[in-house]
Order: structure tokens, then C-alpha cells, then sequence
């Protein structure tokens, strides 16, 4: 499967854009519970300790960590859906990605600063400070261009790679289930 170009990646910013910004839809939910593999399910639960449950964020650890451990604020990750079948070309690849929820949602810096959340289904996810960005596995699967695209400055406002979170509520997910942004009333 060949890679897109930059200007085919560029041709597919408008329909990004046009991700609802309140009310918006889990896509897919795929597992990870190996390196390597990847294990799409239509419901699942998300857990405060583990994240995704089935997946291996917990035991895989993180490079970024000084004792190797996992990451806490890179416990679950999630995808604009827009932008997966855009850098895969089409559902089929889309998994590879690496992500754990694809939404249908406008997941921009400006829809979602730091710290605010999102309610899956029955779970609540806060959005990290840590910032996601592709990695050498993106590239080799995407391609050069694919991730220029996803981490141009553009790309990181509009958060075209994805945003960390980490589980605040725990509760059951499904695919279909209406993903919103959790608006906190000042003064409240």
C-alpha cells in the first residue's frame, strides 16, 4: 500500500475540521495485548489502574518513565477517526496507528486543553499535558509525510496525531457510544 502525499493529506483537513466539537461518536476501540498486535472490540471497560482493560499499556511500560514504568498520563490514547482513515487510506490499516479509541470528535487544543475531559460512554478521560506525537513505528507504517502532516504546527493544534488521557471514571465503553466533552460551568 503506498503512503500519501502531502497533498493528499492536506486535500483531507476540511472533513477534519468538520468533526462535531459537543457531541461526537466512538468509532472503534482497538486493544493492544501484545507488541505488535492489535485486537479491535466493540465494547470494553476502562479502569482507573490498568486503562483499557486487555491492553498492555500497564505491563509494556514506557521509555519516557526513569524507572521504565508506565506512563500515568499516557494511559489511554485517543484518535480523531478522521484522521486515521486519512494516514491509513481507509479503515483497514487504521489500527495500526496505535491508538486504543478512535472518535468522531473535534479533538483540537482548542476544543480540549489540558485537563479537560471527555465522557466515554459510562467513562470519564482527562486529557494529559503530555503531548502525542508519532513515533518511528508511525512513520514506517504511514510514512515521512504522514507524520510531517500529523506534527506540523498545525497538526499539534488541531492534535491530528491523537491527545494522552487517563482514566478518571471508570465505567464500560461501546462503539457507538456518544463521546462529549465534559463542560465545567465557572462559578459553579
Amino acid at each position: 500500500m503506498a503512503n500519501l502525499t502531502a497533498e493528499q493529506l492536506e486535500a483531507g483537513l476540511d472533513h477534519i475540521r468538520a468533526a462535531p466539537r459537543e457531541a461526537g461518536l466512538l468509532a472503534s476501540i482497538v486493544r493492544r495485548p501484545g507488541v505488535g498486535e492489535r485486537e479491535t472490540v466493540a465494547t470494553a471497560m476502562l479502569d482507573e489502574a490498568v486503562g483499557l482493560v486487555g491492553d498492555n499499556w500497564l505491563s509494556r511500560g514506557s521509555r519516557g518513565t526513569p524507572d521504565g514504568s508506565a506512563a500515568p498520563g499516557m494511559q489511554v490514547t485517543v484518535m480523531n477517526v478522521r484522521v486515521a482513515k486519512l494516514v491509513a487510506a481507509g479503515t483497514e490499516r487504521m489500527a495500526l496507528a496505535g491508538d486504543q479509541l478512535y472518535v468522531d470528535l473535534d479533538i483540537s487544543v482548542d476544543n480540549l486543553s489540558t485537563g479537560s475531559r471527555l465522557r466515554v460512554g459510562e467513562a470519564v478521560l482527562e486529557v494529559s499535558e503530555i503531548p502525542h506525537l508519532g513515533c518511528a513505528k508511525f512513520v514506517e507504517r504511514f510514512g515521512e509525510e504522514a507524520m510531517r502532516f500529523v506534527n506540523s504546527r498545525l497538526g499539534r493544534q488541531l492534535r491530528l496525531r491523537g491527545v494522552n488521557t487517563f482514566v478518571v471514571g471508570p465505567g464500560e465503553i461501546r462503539v457507538g457510544d456518544e463521546v462529549t466533552p465534559v463542560r465545567v460551568l465557572v462559578g459553579s
